[in-house]
């Protein structure tokens, strides 16, 4: 019988600050937990959806009711006892590994995907004035990361795009408006971003109000992050969204992720792998699924002071195993 061994909240330093359109990070607070068979021992790290009002210690106590069941502590059966969000992808991610353990099979020989290469990973450009921008998108270029993703507020956006372009004249650049569009002209804002080469943009409208999106034409393909958490969204989004930004933290863990994959790519939907701030035990499931997807963000550990022993490497702008 699997059993909870143990839950806790962990809290880890951001290297510098991470900011959105929401607010500033300069620390995250991630759960922790392992379940075992009595033999082996699987590890699992969730992140919160604060945006959904999630917590740290919500997350370690809704693991530890999970285990209070008299249910089996399975995949499946979490899906059916757990909402999702990072509790469940906490435990999802622990039973996974301890599948790994007991099996002696690798993950991506478990979950039917291809097997792990190293892979380009966007590199976050945090919120801030134009010239700070610029500097940081510099010093990413100078580190090899070819591709940016950059976090917008609806204010200066062109301005703060531009500087961004001048200083990594070479990268791919991709938008996160994180909600905060409402207000902007999307046919011609996209035009305009189009020309500074430009090439996805995440999230332009609240989560909710996605019909606005309906019959925009826009130059570029918007994708959709608060929008869609698990594959049951997709036909929601399908017609306003060309791609989904697919989060572990968000889905509930890989077995949802996997599902919620698949049903985009049925509905011809480009998907990216992304992550919130996490250690590299937070981003492996993902790593795997990544390997199926047209965009990678998977720079959560890279954007902490320190990852945990053994972690993911980023080098050249790609992530690899450790």
């Amino acid at each position: 019988m699997i059993t909870l061994k143990t839950v806790r909240v962990e809290r880890f330093a951001v290297d510098g600050s991470f900011i959105i359109s929401r607010g500033a990070k300069t620390e995250v607070d991630v759960v922790y937990c392992e379940v075992t068979d009595g033999t082996h021992v699987g590890r699992g790290e969730g992140t919160p959806i604060y945006y959904e009002g999630e917590t740290a210690e919500l997350c370690a106590e809704a693991i530890e009711m999970r285990a209070k069941q008299n249910r089996p502590l399975t995949r499946e059966d979490l899906l059916k006892t757990m909402m999702e969000g990072a509790a469940r992808n906490a435990l999802d991610a622990a039973l996974w590994d301890l599948e790994v353990q007991a099996s002696g099979k690798p993950l991506w020989q478990l979950a039917n995907l291809p097997e792990p290469r190293p892979l380009v990973t966007a590199y976050t450009i945090s919120l801030n004035d134009p010239e700070t921008m610029k500097a940081d998108a510099r010093k990413a270029a100078a580190k090899g990361y070819p591709l940016l993703k950059l976090k917008l507020n609806g204010e200066d956006d062109l301005l703060r795009v531009a500087a961004v372009r001048i200083g990594a004249p070479d990268a791919r650049l991709i938008i996160d408006a994180n909600e905060a569009w409402e207000d902007i002209d999307l046919v011609e804002m996209t035009s305009a971003l189009k020309k500074l080469g430009v090439e996805l943009i995440e999230q332009p409208v609240e989560a909710g109000f996605e019909d606005d999106l309906e019959g925009v034409r826009s130059a570029l393909p918007f994708c959709a992050d608060e929008s869609c958490h698990v594959a049951e969204d997709i036909e929601r989004v399908a017609g306003m969204f060309q791609a989904v930004n697919i989060k572990l933290d968000k889905a509930g863990g890989l077995t949802e992720a996997l599902r919620l994959s698949e049903a985009a790519k049925a509905r011809g939907l480009k998907t990216m792998v992304g992550c919130m701030l996490s250690t590299s035990l937070g981003i492996h499931p993902a790593f795997h699924l990544a390997q199926t997807a047209d965009w990678v963000d998977l720079d959560g550990p890279a954007l902490l002071q320190a990852d945990r022993a053994g972690g993911f490497r980023f080098d050249g702008g790609r992530i690899s195993l450790p």
